[in-house]
């Protein structure tokens, strides 16, 4: 089985201003990896129209509707850090993961993901992490 999140799955300096905007940019990734077809995106925007994906520690994690799981092909990751943070629906993200989860393989990735940003000490790590491989270092666990 091959890793959900790679170095080349991590961007440090996001381009998007909204959250619509960093949905596309985290699903273009899922997309890019082949863990999911483009229509994916659609049901990542979905999601975020029924229920905020804002989970707190300036994190949010973009993921499909249950209709969407047929255009996922694998599982995984995609990791994004804004040097300006993104108003979400009156709170303030400075990171977006895109997630895809086949089979129901993304509730563990979750967990893992949810444990790092619950440290506000990982979480300062990864504001200042200078590379992807630090955030790896700081996020391996999701490849458990």
């Amino acid at each position: 089985m091959s890793n959900v999140l790679e170095l080349e799955q991590i961007n440090l300096h996001g381009t998007a201003t909204t959250p619509a905007e960093a949905i596309d940019e985290v699903g273009r990734m899922l997309v890019a990896t082949g863990a999911v077809t483009s229509d994916y995106i659609a049901f990542m925007h979905d999601r975020e129209a029924t229920v905020s994906t804002y989970m707190g520690n300036f994190l949010a994690i973009p993921h499909g509707t249950n209709e969407g799981k047929d255009t996922i092909l694998k599982s995984a990751l995609s990791f994004v850090r804004y040097d300006n943070p993104i108003d979400w629906g009156g709170n303030e993200v400075r990171f977006v993961v895109g997630i895809a989860g086949k089979d129901g393989g993304h509730m563990e990735v979750l967990s893992s993901i949810a444990i790092v940003f619950s440290e506000d000490d990982d979480v300062a790590k990864l504001l200042a992490a200078q590379t992807p491989a630090e955030v790896m270092e700081l996020l391996g666990d999701v490849n458990a």
